[in-house]
């Protein structure tokens, strides 16, 4: 029987993937931003794949190291600004459709 709930485990695994998107959206390097934490990098990339055995210190070190004064649940509802810029970059955007003139040049 495992010792932690699957639900925690996906819990932990999705604030992982925050932390890492928050620092892509920043445009940190994993390790400038494990630099700045005071952990190594080999931790910091732990904490992105949500390890359970990160304390909670190095979470919050690392979340400081990339994003000051943002606070575990602003992360966590993914407030922060540089976060809503990245997903507006990577979503897909619509392409208007062409006009009557514009086809006719297609037409071959």
């Amino acid at each position: 029987m495992p010792l932690m709930p699957l639900a925690r485990v996906e819990e932990a695994c999705a604030m992982g993937e925050k932390l890492a998107r928050l620092r892509m959206a920043r445009r940190l390097r994993q390790a400038d931003a494990a630099a700045r934490a005071g952990i190594a990098r080999s931790t910091a990339a732990l904490i992105e794949k949500g390890d359970l055995s990160r304390t909670q210190a190095q979470i919050l070190r690392y979340l400081e190291a990339i994003a000051p004064g943002v606070s575990l649940l602003s992360l966590l509802q993914e407030d922060d600004p540089s976060l809503q810029a990245l997903a507006a970059r990577e979503a897909t955007r619509r392409v208007r459709p062409l006009g009557v003139a514009e086809l006719k040049k297609l037409d071959f």
